[in-house]
């Protein structure tokens, strides 16, 4: 029994001597790991045949039973590197693994979990850096697709808020309680509000009606036959209707856009004003040229004058702090003292014409109606009458704003008739019989 017991030790430890030997040099696959153990158990088996009793060649099946179990699997340690095949398979018994289950898997073709992941890595990178799979747009579309998302249910379930739940930025007016706007950081919610009903709704659509029939009247003068009204008339009148224009749609713009955000309401309240200061400009040239037609001295020095005021006035109007609420008295201020100043040339050309005759003309008159109702609104504007005797009570409807633009747009129109009936007058009388005096100072 030693004797075979000794044997299958030598057996197995030539074998697995030779075994290792083949692997460092030629690297085997399974197939011949498997030759080399089968081999091996063929050996040991035909001499115990010839010489053991069935009893010994149980014990002697049990004992390479026991042996193929402690045969140690593969694990990291065996794996390849680049010096070549680091195999310890002579290590002692008390090194092995032992298995619970019964007989041993051969060794199959190792597997080096670090390469394993390093080649994985490579092939995310790859992926990453290539154009299929982009994960920096992936997540920018995601957030443009989740701010879009955001800003379509908040533009759709606004609601007017109270006075005091406005940013700072908005609060404008304390004697309007309810009805305003939240701020609506989105270019199409806020002209989508124009059909909504909050404080802006009258100030919005007074002055687009108003920039709409000036568009038309514009369009009707401009197109008339050159028989009818001549090129210098077309572009007295075309500067007066232009600056109308740009002042409604100004001021249209602002009250709709006014609740984007800061910087856009602060843009486009600087081009509300410089609207006004435009407007009061246009104002005064037909009237200067057709008062003043047969004088020309007078008459450059006056448009000369209106349009130094004009330059100072919008470059007062581009100041920051111009538009704040505190300073309201000052704005009002500012374009009054402009307008007024058409007085001077207004005695002026009473004098030169006659008190009674300009205004049995209807020239001077229609004039001096313009000029009261652009300082009635101005002054409601400043005082913010009605709202300040009955707070909350023209949230909506008939505050000073509006107002303001309805008297503005009243005021204009009146000061279209009044040229008009000065430009019928110059076309009855004819050319001027006064030789055109030289500018002298």
């Amino acid at each position: 029994m030693e004797s075979a017991t000794n044997l299958l030790a030598r057996s197995s430890s030539a074998n697995d001597i030779n075994l290792a030997k083949e692997l460092n040099m030629n690297m085997p696959q399974t197939n011949e790991i498997d030759s080399g153990l089968q081999s091996s158990v063929e050996v040991l088996s035909t001499p115990l045949a010839q010489a053991a009793t069935v009893d010994e060649d149980e014990d002697i099946f049990e004992q390479v039973t026991m042996i193929l179990r402690k045969r140690r699997g593969w694990g990291p340690e065996d794996s390849i590197s680049q010096s070549g095949l680091d195999l310890d398979l002579l290590d002692d018994d008390d090194e092995l693994v032992e298995q619970d289950d019964v007989g041993c898997p051969l060794p199959s073709t190792p597997e080096d979990t670090q390469l394993i992941e390093a080649e994985m890595t490579e092939v995310l990178k790859a992926g990453v850096l290539s154009d299929e799979i982009d994960l920096g747009a992936l997540a920018h579309n995601a957030a443009e697709q989740a701010e879009e998302f955001v800003r379509k249910v908040w533009e759709a379930s606004w609601k007017v808020c109270h006075y005091r739940h406005l940013p700072k930025w908005l609060q404008d007016n304390d004697f309007l309680h309810r009805g305003h706007r939240p701020p609506l950081p989105s270019f199409r919610a806020c002209f989508k509000s124009i059909f909504r009903l909050h404080t802006e709704t009258g100030n919005i659509w007074t002055h687009l009606l108003g920039c709409i029939a000036f568009l038309g009247v514009t369009a009707y003068f401009l197109t008339r036959p050159t028989v009818e009204i001549q090129i210098q008339e077309k572009l007295v009148f075309g500067t007066f209707f232009l600056c109308a224009i740009v002042c409604l749609g100004f001021s249209f713009a602002f009250h709709t856009l006014s609740c984007h955000s800061v910087e856009v309401g602060r843009l486009f309240s600087k081009l509300d004003y410089c609207g006004i200061a435009l407007l009061i400009t246009g104002s005064f040239v037909p009237w200067l040229y057709y008062g003043f037609y047969c004088h020309y001295q007078p008459k450059v020095i006056y448009l000369s004058v209106v349009c130094v005021l004009g330059c100072l006035s919008i470059i007062v109007s581009l100041w920051d702090k111009f538009s704040e609420p505190a300073l309201r008295p000052l704005r009002a201020g500012v374009f009054m003292s402009f307008g007024l100043s058409g007085v001077i040339p207004a005695i002026h050309y009473s004098i030169m014409e006659g008190w009674v005759s300009q205004i049995s003309r209807a020239s001077l008159g229609w004039l001096i109606l313009m000029g009261m109702l652009y300082i009635l609104g101005a002054l409601l504007y400043a005082l913010r009458v009605p709202e300040r005797w009955f707070p909350g009570k023209f949230d909506i409807w008939f505050q000073s704003h509006q107002l303001f633009h309805v008297l503005v747009i009243a005021a204009a129109f009146v000061h279209y008739h009044g040229i008009s009936e000065m430009a019928m007058y110059r076309v009855t009388v004819g050319e001027c019989t006064v030789p055109i005096e030289p500018i002298t100072f």
